[in-house]
């Protein structure tokens, strides 16, 4: 559980940043997306997704499976980015794709943000 709170900690503050600073910017964002900026950030996103994996690969019925599915995600959007950049720059330019996924990205970001800054309620036994 140490981990994945540790690893929700810098998951779920990031990606509230991520998320709200893309709602705020993603016209400006568009106006620079080109392929191989797609490229580079799928070969970023790829190695974050990769690095949560291999530190976090839990499959349990509780909510560090969030963590989990998460690396995973990252993993996958960053192969699919550096494997076919051009369908991902096509999908950017979809708004209405776009800003439902941002609300999901934020939302998640908010309950990883307070799963991994919560206080634990361990009740002390009697």
């Amino acid at each position: 559980m140490a981990t994945s709170k540790s690893i929700a900690g810098l998951i779920g503050p990031t990606t509230v940043a991520i998320a709200l600073s893309e709602l705020i910017n993603l016209r400006i964002l568009w106006a620079n997306v080109t392929p191989s900026v797609i490229y580079l950030n799928g070969g970023l996103l790829f190695v974050a997704g990769l690095a949560i994996v291999r530190a976090h690969n839990r499959w349990t019925a509780a909510w560090p499976v969030l963590v989990t599915l998460t690396g995973w995600f990252i993993l996958l959007a960053g192969l699919i980015r550096m494997f076919a950049p051009v369908l991902a720059q096509r999908r950017a330019e979809n708004g209405a794709a776009v800003y439902p996924g941002l609300v999901v990205l934020l939302a998640l970001g908010i309950f990883l943000t307070f799963k991994a800054y919560a206080p634990e309620n361990d009740k002390p036994s009697a």
